[in-house]
């Protein structure tokens, strides 16, 4: 990791981040000289950091806090090792890093070490998931009281209407999506398609798949912390926040994922377009735990704002193939591609929570070979289906009692996690919507 700084002597400040619960970058600004610290003996920070509120608050009562002294883990880097930071005028340098106990040991509670739980899981049985994901964000003019999308750099109008696939969308911000695909380049995240979205000043991003499901969590996360930087940069907020503006369509953070044998095969494909017993096993899974794993699909007060009938957002639980009105679609695909798109999550997620409890449920599914409802036709939202949680208080309800979330999650990141949503929740209720809007915009 070293020839990287002797690659890059302009680099001037480094900065060791990981992930918190809630998908925040906490970390520290280090001296150049002082870098080779962080990769011989760690970077310190105390474990409750991991598990701070969203104004970045500790949790009252916290069993880490004032209880256990507030003692510190040890963050090691990731695989990622250094990458630049191309939305800071100082040349930096960005170290991924996440939490253990000083003896080695993976602290429960860190998000990303949740995921790596869960792909042991499948490296167990000798299987390798493959992931992609699909990022939708806006652009926004958040300069005066009400959010608007910015001003056209090509005609300096503001175009409040639905963009779908539209190439003049495209054109119009086209110097702003090409710093964007040259960070993501610079910062080896495999951005492929963007297209224009349905809302003003919406594009969706897609992140081409990978084998290994850690690094397709770490691209999102940092995409996501990257996007954010570079809009600012050039003069406007981008938001991934479930849905920022009530009268149009919200962000969402879609997944497709297949699963690989030992010989690179996909135990997906039988050679028919149904799929195989396996695809339908993990389905079931998938289906099974979707009421539990709300609270991490709409982890926010503003999220379930998203889950509005008829509106691309799914509502209800079940699953067909070719089709976007349901919570998991079946991509009409080659054999080798056949997979399973998630579609219930909003873009303000955290992204190794999701995927963990997407490929967890999943594979829960495919251990216990269950077979899910038949899959539906048609408009889902006019079919009489079981409901997901449509509150913030219901969704913590059913990550508290699903057994399911306590086959994927250790029992700390449970307990944590459900701290912070109940203090988030106690908390919000003394916000106006405006507020609200203010404290989630580009924080998530």
């Amino acid at each position: 990791m070293t020839d990287y700084l002797f690659e890059n002597p302009d680099i001037k400040a480094i900065r060791t981040v990981a992930a918190d619960l809630n998908g925040q970058a906490r970390g520290k600004r280090i001296a150049r000289r002082f870098a080779a610290k962080a990769l011989v003996d760690g970077t310190r920070f105390p474990y409750s950091v991991m598990n701070l509120d969203i104004w970045g608050e500790d949790i009252e009562n916290s069993p880490l806090v004032f209880e256990a002294g507030d003692p510190d883990g040890v963050l090691w880097p990731t695989e990622r090792g250094f990458l630049p930071v191309p939305w800071l005028d100082t040349p930096t340098a960005l170290l991924p890093i996440w939490m253990f106990h000083e003896d080695g040991r993976p602290y429960a509670g860190d998000p990303r070490q949740a995921l790596a739980r869960v792909v042991d899981r499948y490296t167990a049985r000798g299987l390798t998931p493959v992931v992609a994901t699909e990022l939708e964000f806006y652009i926004i003019d958040d300069a005066g009281r009400e959010l608007r999308v910015p001003p056209s750099p090509r005609s300096g109008k503001r175009r409040q209407q639905a963009e779908i696939l539209a190439l003049r969308q495209l054109d119009a911000w086209d110097n702003f999506l090409t710093a964007l695909h040259d960070a993501c380049e610079a910062m080896d995240i495999p951005a492929d398609t963007t297209i224009s979205e349905a809302g003003p000043g919406q594009f969706e991003i897609n992140l081409m798949h990978s084998p290994d499901a850690l690094k397709a969590a770490d691209d999102a996360w940092l995409f996501k912390l990257m996007t954010r930087g570079m809009a600012r940069s050039h003069g406007f907020a981008a938001s991934f926040m479930a849905k920022p503006y009530p009268d149009y369509s919200g962000n969402g953070l879609h997944a497709h994922f297949s699963i690989l044998d030992t010989e690179g095969r996909n135990i997906f494909d039988d050679g028919t377009a149904k799929g195989s017993d396996t695809l339908r096993h993990a389905i079931a899974g998938c289906l099974k735990a979707m009421p539990g794993s709300m609270l991490i699909f709409a982890p926010h007060a503003s999220s379930y704002d998203r889950m509005v009938p008829g509106a691309h957002a799914p509502t209800g639980i079940a699953w067909a193939y070719e089709n976007r009105t349901t919570a998991l679609r079946v991509p009409a695909s080659s054999g080798p591609a056949r997979r399973i798109e998630h579609r219930v999550a909003g873009g303000d997620i955290n992204p190794y929570l999701f995927l963990a409890a997407i490929l967890g449920a999943a594979l829960n599914g495919i251990e216990d070979a269950e077979d899910p409802p038949e899959p539906i036709t048609g408009n889902a939202y006019s079919h009489d289906l079981a409901q997901l949680p449509t509150t913030w208080q219901a969704a913590i309800d059913a990550f508290e009692q699903s057994p399911e979330i306590a086959r994927i999650f250790e029992p700390e990141l449970i307990t944590t996690f459900l701290a912070t949503k109940r203090q988030e929740l106690h908390y919000m209720a003394e916000l106006s919507p405006q507020e609200q809007t203010d404290l989630y915009l580009d924080t998530v």
